[in-house]
């Protein structure tokens, strides 16, 4: 029997708008912190702390490209989830 509780966890972080604004963006495109933050328009420490937890969770993962790091989007499940909130209703 499914326990629901990983499925339960990638909800409670998904819940905050920032975190899902981030995850949606990284959905197609990987990006570093930096083009995050401006298209956020938030504090990079505020966006590096919101990363910060969606890496614990195991969410998205970051790939180091020289001095930076790009993140992409790595949860099947945060996948699925996001994908179905932003999935086109065929009578919009």
């Amino acid at each position: 029997m499914q326990t629901f509780e990983r499925e339960a966890e990638i909800l409670k972080v998904l819940g905050h708008p920032v975190r899902l604004k981030i995850v949606a963006g990284l959905m197609s495109n990987s990006c570093n912190v930096k083009k995050i933050w401006e298209c956020l328009g938030l504090p990079q420490a505020t966006v590096s702390q919101h990363l910060a937890l969606l890496k614990n969770k195991q969410i998205i993962q970051g790939r180091r490209d020289g001095v930076e790091v790009f993140y992409q989007v790595v949860c099947p499940e945060a996948r699925r989830i996001v994908g179905a909130l932003f999935e086109q209703s065929p009578c919009q």
